[in-house]
């Protein structure tokens, strides 16, 4: 059914403006985008309440401004599994690596319907975070050995969640360079590329084409070789799928790349794919001539600031990411807290910290809000291959509305807002979320 969306406020790319309606297609997409009266219009209340003006129903969103849905461009969701956990460190310092095997425990323990309850919970609190779009970089396959089973548990958890879907299907061949896989690590195998795609291929027949998709993510150099990621990256290029890996978020992981290739794991993989562009996870201890190289064959740069932060990566150089427009996304990695707001302003706040100045990612007119709404919507729209992270027509429907009335935004004028928001405010200023066109009202996430 068609409808229009009449909020107070609506951002059209470059500020929220007032009187604008979004008439959204019975397929879930954007029909048009304009003025109210600027066409015979469609009418619903935000309370349901129905009204006539035209053929369509149009829904009135008194007190609300609407914004693209955010774009989570790198999960894992099953490690929502992990919160709370962690967190005390009696022997001293931890570090990635001792996180990690808290990580592996949590993998053994896992059962097609533990991963699915696990993983629907954490997509529907990313709708509670304004979160419309999921990049799932999944890479735990197996519930026994070969069965490949608890794919389908990501599927079914993102369906339940009513969330968009862009499974990120991981391949997984070794534990480091020339080292087997070992203990949890064995339920992410995936010995042969050609096992990936017959993978890939059976979900694809499963797959809601109206909000789920695929690409591939061999997952990085350390379980990767560069013979496999080039296999991997021509086919995907020729089936018009996303390629993400990790890449250089610790150190240890270039000096076992340097040590088994003679490179570093960036230069590693642009030699690889014969510097065609993909997606890179963290980048945190990434040189400049290689980031150079990198974006200089279009790729993106995924950062995920509340775990780079909690597992102490380390602070990664944005400059050049930044000065080469449009090629930041983020995404929420661990899922120890959702919170795409925060993630925003800790991309910012990471940059001021570590270079000692404020505006650290400013656009041309010296604002910073609109860089980090845009990482958190076209950034990772365009690193998923999908259509969304607009308000525009063409686009997915996946859409925000914000609170105007919500105790951090109180009496803010028009012209301030999105930096108040991103700012200033949490998720208690996210009132709902449209999934193509679908309502979900923030605090549902309870009943998944």
């Amino acid at each position: 059914m068609r409808q229009v969306l009449e909020a107070e406020l609506t951002w059209t790319g470059a500020a929220f403006d007032p009187g604008m309606r979004v008439e959204v297609a019975a397929d879930g997409r954007i029909a048009s985008v304009g003025p109210i009266g600027g066409a015979a219009a469609s009418t619903a209340t935000a309370e349901g309440r129905l009204g006539t003006r035209g053929a369509q129903p149009v829904t009135r969103l008194p007190g609300l401004a609407l914004l693209p849905g955010f774009i989570d461009a790198h999960s894992h969701a099953f490690q929502r599994g992990l919160r709370g956990m962690g967190e005390a460190f009696p022997a001293g310092a931890g570090s990635f690596w001792t996180w990690r095997e808290a990580m592996y425990a949590l993998v053994e323990s896992l059962d097609r319907a533990s991963l699915r309850r696990i993983s629907a919970r954490a997509f529907a609190e990313m709708r509670d975070a304004g979160i419309t779009t999921v990049g799932e970089f999944h890479y735990v396959h197996h519930e026994r050995e070969g069965d490949f089973a608890l794919d389908d548990a990501i599927v079914e958890a993102a369906a339940d969640a009513g969330i968009r879907l862009v499974l990120l299907y991981s391949f997984y061949a070794t534990g480091a360079p020339g080292r087997p896989l070992a203990g949890g690590q064995r339920r992410f195998a995936t010995a042969e590329v050609a096992e990936l795609w017959r993978q890939v291929d059976r979900l694809a027949a499963r797959l809601d084409p109206g909000t789920q998709t695929l690409g591939v993510a061999p997952h990085s150099i350390r379980a990767a070789s560069p013979e496999q990621i080039r296999e991997i990256h021509r086919e995907a290029v020729r089936r018009g799928l996303p390629v993400h890996l990790h890449v250089e978020e610790q150190r240890r992981e270039i000096e076992e790349s340097l040590a088994a290739y003679g490179r570093t794991p960036m230069a590693a993989i642009l030699d690889a794919v014969e510097d065609a562009p993909f997606t890179a996870i963290h980048c945190t201890h990434t040189a400049e001539a290689d980031m150079e190289r990198f974006l200089a064959a279009g790729g993106t740069v995924c950062l995920c600031p509340l775990t780079e932060g909690n597992l102490g990566d380390g602070t990664p150089r944005l400059t050049q990411a930044h000065a080469a427009g449009g090629r930041l996304a983020i995404g929420t990695d661990s899922n120890n807290r959702l919170a795409m707001l925060e993630e925003m302003r800790w991309l910012e706040y990471g940059q001021r910290l570590h270079g000692e100045l404020r505006g650290a990612l400013p656009d041309a007119r010296g604002e910073v809000a609109p860089t980090l709404l845009a990482a958190a919507t076209t950034g990772g729209a365009g690193a998923l291959g999908v259509a969304a992270g607009r308000i525009a027509a063409g686009h997915w429907a996946d859409l925000i509305a914000i609170d105007l009335r919500a105790a951090a935004l109180a009496e803010m004028p028009a012209e301030r807002l999105l930096a108040a928001l991103v700012f200033g405010a949490g998720n208690e200023a996210i009132a709902g979320t449209y999934v193509g066109g679908r309502w979900r009202a923030t605090g549902e996430s309870r009943k998944v």
